[in-house]
């Protein structure tokens, strides 16, 4: 296996683990003998009618009549995973963007392909980094001198990304029927390493997160980030080195660009609109309306619970109003469900994507009151209601994951990671969401302010019509344009 990442080494000793893993899941999961799939697309669930949006899959499960070929034209492939919902959340943004271009996007799921080895071992290996995300939310020791180093420490050194590619030939089995130079975002590390190891010469590595790790790090695609302290951490491979002096090459400069935050068309270009209802809200006295988004893993449901239980003399008064997405988390629900029940909360229901988009339609420019909570047994739907719920909330409670690069106002609660808490500083710099709020009296003295007042909220509203104009959410459409551009060199 390779031993260097621009031309600075790795020792061997860094690399034993991701061997290990790599032999492990193939002889497990039968990769040596195994027939990679081949495949074809067809109009994606949900995503066709939103953004043209068509899904990979297998051949030998659409009839011959419903297949389609890809489009090589004006297709572009966006490479995900359900890893959290960070990583589709950034491809649906590339959607719409590649939408917005007259292109056709189409939908490369890794773990749409159950029975392949890699699918069962990208599964194998979720299951395990959700548990840890919710283990971590629930025992400070662990997450401490665990998790915290694991989600940072652990992926920030060079031999990370070498580890990750140590399973580029199983990846690479579910790429063989896509043109080499068709363009293609991979929004997960382990796609972009599967595509360069199958000979796709026109990728994108797309990272998600605003502290530079070498994780994300595929040699061979260009690396598009949302930040300023991104693009100096990547170019220079910063603190990437297991000695001060490890580090003797940077990542050149052709391989990195600052493109701006991964939003939404949708969501940039009603930027002002939006923000003009949330003033409009305020000025008239209305209920406050804040969202909370349950990520990929499930991990906050009892600071949900806490914060609907110190909220409930407010949403009681109409002075607000709560949202609460869980994504297609039915288990973590039950758990929430029973919380609001003892705490004497009463909520509506939402679980009909079509009914959703009616709903969210109606409180636009509506009166919204109560509580509110969304479940989707459809992933894409999951994950899309945020967006939507996003555009015409007054703020945002999440931790700092994707979400903090959206230009919607933001409360910040506790990171599930310590490479989300870079995400929190850069929301906090542009103006559009608080610092981390790690403590319960700090998030409930800045729940109160955004609640009662309105200078705080009326402030980021300030800050997200500004950064609009600078362009700083503008990373989506420059994605697709720089993609465009290495197409037609070629």
């Amino acid at each position: 296996m390779e031993q260097k990442v621009y031309g600075n080494s790795v020792s061997e000793k860094k690399l034993r683990i991701g061997t290990f893993f790599s032999k492990y899941y193939a002889r497990k999961y039968g990769f040596e003998t195994e027939t990679p799939p081949e495949l074809t697309a067809v109009p994606h669930t949900g995503g066709y009618d939103d953004f043209g949006l068509m899904a990979v899959t297998e051949k030998k499960i659409v009839p011959e009549a419903e297949r389609n070929a890809f489009d090589e034209q004006k297709g572009i492939m966006l490479g995900t995973m359900r890893m959290g919902f960070g990583h589709c959340r950034i491809a649906i943004a590339l959607a719409s963007a590649a939408k917005h271009a007259g292109l056709i996007p189409y939908w490369f799921d890794m773990l749409s392909f159950p029975d392949t080895a890699a699918g069962k071992t990208i599964r194998s290996m979720e299951y395990w980094y959700n548990l840890g995300s919710r283990v971590s939310q629930h025992s400070r020791f662990f997450n401490n001198f665990f998790w915290e180093k694991i989600t940072s420490t652990a992926a920030q050194k060079l031999s990370a990304s070498l580890k990750n590619a140590a399973m580029a030939d199983m990846y690479a089995a579910l790429f063989r029927d896509i043109p080499a130079d068709f363009p293609l975002l991979s929004t997960h590390p382990w796609v972009g390493h599967g595509a360069v190891r199958a000979g796709l010469k026109n990728t994108i590595t797309v990272v998600p997160d605003n502290f530079p790790l070498a994780f994300h790090i595929v040699e061979g695609t260009t690396h598009a980030v949302q930040s300023p302290s991104t693009f100096m951490g990547y170019r220079t491979l910063f603190a990437m080195g297991d000695t001060d002096s490890g580090i003797q090459n940077c990542m050149p400069a052709s391989d990195i660009f600052e493109a701006g935050h991964f939003v939404d068309h949708e969501i940039v270009s009603n930027i002002e609109y939006d923000c003009d209802l949330r003033r409009k809200r305020m000025k008239d006295g209305k209920a406050r309306r804040f969202l909370l988004s349950m990520g990929g893993a499930g991990a906050q449901v009892m600071k949900f619970a806490e914060i609907a239980r110190k909220g409930k003399g407010a949403i009681e008064k109409g002075k607000a109003a709560l949202c609460i997405n869980m994504g297609d988390h039915k288990g973590r629900w039950a758990l929430l469900e029973e919380e609001l029940r003892l705490s004497g909360i009463r909520y509506t229901m939402h679980t009909d994507r079509k009914q959703t988009i009616a709903f969210i339609d109606e409180i636009r420019e509506g009166d919204l009151q109560g509580v509110h909570v969304f479940l989707h047994d459809d992933f894409y739907a999951a994950v899309y209601t945020t967006n939507l719920l996003m555009r015409v909330c007054d703020v945002l409670i999440t931790k700092p994951s994707e979400l903090s690069f959206y230009p919607v106002p933001k409360l910040f609660i506790h990171r599930v990671g310590r490479h989300e808490a870079w995400g929190a500083i850069r929301s906090s710099e542009c103006g559009d969401g608080t610092i981390e709020t790690s403590s319960p009296s700090g998030l409930y003295r800045t729940l109160d302010v955004l609640t009662t007042d309105t200078d705080l909220l009326d402030l980021y509203c300030t800050h997200i019509i500004k950064n609009a104009k600078a362009g700083i959410y503008n990373g989506a459409y420059n994605i697709i344009k720089h993609i465009r551009r290495g197409k037609q060199r070629r």
